[in-house]
């Protein structure tokens, strides 16, 4: 039975295909689960394409896309506290079973329970973009009223990222091209067009003295074109791009722990944070699904959503 979509090989998009594997089972640190809704992110396909072997460079082969889903717990590991058969979970995949799968296995530490009222489409959004969002926000750090550039706004992270800033009373700009202003300005940020000719002016204006905080979600040239625009280099930070350390920034130090998937949960159901999921798809559609996201124009969050 087809019931898994991966890899044979590191490689572009080329080398995705539908797998059919055995349910997977779970090591002692381990929960099994089958899963509702998995989330779709660019880390996906970066992993797809070998650029972070320490994450999967020593995970067998055949691999199974995905990092992040919800669903319902099946079977536990006998070192997991905390979780039990039947509960409704959200989690990360650490230890490279994928989750773009009717079955997979998610890391016991890493893994929570669905609150009462969050539907499998929001939980299976936490574990990346959400628990991502709130980590660079706390590791900034900002007072009410402080200054914050988010580049590269428009993604899942991005749109997180403006509402939990918004909710501390920061004054957010993002950047992002044309077709996602609506999309960034109702999370209360302000919006500048990359793409446009007065870009640079633009977001000098937002900040005349530089920008607090800065937020790169691109990385590589573009992380450099807006690296001068922080009032001080070692307040800006990057979630993809580890170069940012040769400017004075610094990498978002990541939290995956159980108590951070909980928090971000709380905010959701307390309405301070909204996922803005703009496209579900089925597993059959997975590939549609990972292209968006790798070519940049995918809006807010995509997700496959397994339940049908």
């Amino acid at each position: 039975m087809i019931n898994a979509y991966g890899y044979r090989t590191f490689g572009g998009p080329e080398v995705q295909e539908f797998l059919a594997r055995p349910a997977p089972v779970p090591a002692a640190h381990e929960v099994a689960v089958a899963v509702g809704v998995a989330g779709v992110n660019p880390l996906d396909h970066v992993l797809r394409a070998g650029l972070l072997p320490a994450l999967n460079g020593a995970v067998p082969f055949p691999q199974v896309l995905g990092m992040e889903a919800a669903g319902v717990v099946t079977a536990v590991g006998s070192g997991v506290r905390g979780l039990e058969v039947g509960d409704r979970v959200f989690g990360f995949a650490l230890t490279g079973a994928g989750t773009y799968a009717r079955t997979t296995v998610l890391l016991g530490s890493a893994t929570a329970r669905t609150p009462d009222g969050l539907s499998d489409r929001w939980a299976a959004t936490i574990p990346v973009a959400g628990t991502t969002a709130l980590d660079v926000i706390d590791q900034l750090g900002l007072p009410p009223g402080a200054r914050l550039l988010v580049n590269g706004i428009g993604g899942g992270v991005g749109i997180a990222t403006a509402q939990l800033a918004r909710a501390r009373g920061l004054r957010v700009v993002g950047t992002a091209g044309g077709a996602k202003r609506a999309t960034v300005t109702a999370t209360g940020a302000a919006f500048v067009d990359y793409t446009g000719p007065t870009a640079e002016a633009d977001l000098r204006a937002f900040a005349p003295d530089g920008f607090d905080g800065i937020v790169d979600l691109v990385g590589g040239a573009s992380l450099r074109a807006v690296a001068p625009l922080a009032a001080a280099a070692t307040t800006v930070v990057s979630v993809g791009d580890p170069t940012v350390v040769e400017i004075g920034g610094a990498v978002v130090e990541r939290h995956t722990d159980r108590p951070t998937l909980e928090r971000v949960a709380d905010l959701m159901v307390q309405g301070v944070l909204d996922p803005n999921i703009t496209a579900v798809h089925t597993l059959d559609e997975a590939a549609q699904a990972l292209a968006g996201v790798e070519n940049g124009h995918a809006t807010g969050k995509t997700v496959l959503d397994l339940t049908g």
